[in-house]
């Protein structure tokens, strides 16, 4: 009983904390889809660079890859966010003129080619045998209690962010890029750079697609090629989103939530599956969520929690 008790207490704080991680992520990704409408399918390139980053800086030396700088995660995990935001300013400067479908397959190839870094650059990522021995906060105490102070810290992270982004929401910045998003043309007729805060938004999201890739590293102490997979990284990401309801911050985190904790009870029922079906779980999950997104639009078609724009009294209590 005491085996079975430890054994789901783990359970569940595992499940919270990558439900937390991935509520970073839709956060970040509700930066630029929710805010300003940018169609950004390459979060993984964003969580990879943000995951090897503070995996370099983070692991002592080895003649695998470029390491040994041994800076704690408080300094690493900014630098991992820096990181991921010049990377997203310079794709931001190349392509955030192009809109829709065009902005897609932009952010698509460039994350193919960060993947291809990473897994040729052996001298600076190890390649695909990966980079291990990367160190968990907290890990120095006892179980459960290393694992339920990492998750503490990943939810601080999740309601810190929130804070913030729903105060970028409220403010004029955040009426801006709502009318941006609804029409640049109307937009730039006003006055407004229209570029320059599409690629405010796009580096502020990838910041935190960034901070996201650097705790699910630290998370499992491992980091190899997965930390790129689109299934896992982007595809999920967005499914959550749009589950949840973009342009809204509880939307993000609700979203998150749900679809983590639907994603994970299906890898529990496919494992139940007769042994010739075992080769095709990975499909069947995936069917499964996409037909539960399927029926999410159809009676749900803003999301569980739509877009809510603040009324006029709420941004004239802030100002006060």
């Amino acid at each position: 009983m005491d085996i079975l008790s430890a054994g789901t207490l783990n359970y569940l704080i595992a499940l919270c904390t990558m439900g937390g991680i991935y509520a970073v992520l839709c956060l970040g990704l509700n930066l630029q889809w929710g805010f300003a409408g940018l169609f950004n399918a390459g979060i993984a390139a964003f969580f990879a660079i943000g995951a090897y980053t503070t995996a370099i800086l983070t692991t002592p030396d080895s003649p695998n890859y470029l390491g040994g700088f041994g800076l704690p995660v408080v300094l690493a995990w900014p630098i991992a966010m820096a990181v991921s935001g010049l990377v997203a300013w310079a794709i931001g400067r190349a392509c955030l003129r192009l809109q829709g479908d065009y902005l897609a397959m932009a952010t698509i190839g460039i994350a193919e080619v960060i993947r291809l870094f990473i897994k040729n650059e052996e001298w600076l990522t190890a390649g695909t045998r990966g980079i291990p021995n990367i160190a968990r906060p907290f890990e120095w105490l006892p179980a459960p209690w290393g694992s339920l102070a990492f998750l503490g810290l990943v939810v601080a992270l999740v309601v810190v962010i929130y804070w913030f982004a729903e105060r970028a929401w409220r403010s004029p910045w955040g009426r801006t890029m709502r009318a941006i998003r609804d029409s640049d043309t109307a937009a730039a007729a006003i006055g407004k750079d229209v570029t320059q805060f599409r690629i405010e938004a796009f580096v502020l999201g990838a910041r935190v697609m960034g901070l996201g890739g650097a705790l699910s590293a630290h998370y499992f102490k491992f980091l190899g090629l997965s930390a790129t997979e689109p299934m896992m990284v982007t595809f999920l990401v967005w499914v959550m989103l749009i589950v949840g309801g973009s342009g809204n911050n509880r939307g993000a985190i609700l979203g998150a939530a749900v679809i983590w904790v639907i994603w994970s009870a299906t890898e529990l029922l496919t494992n139940r599956l007769p042994g010739e079906w075992i080769t095709r779980t990975s499909y069947i999950r995936v069917l499964l969520i996409g037909v539960i997104l399927q029926v999410v639009l159809q009676r749900f078609a803003k999301g569980l929690v739509p877009e809510r724009p603040p009324r006029l009294i709420d941004d004239e209590a802030e100002r006060r």
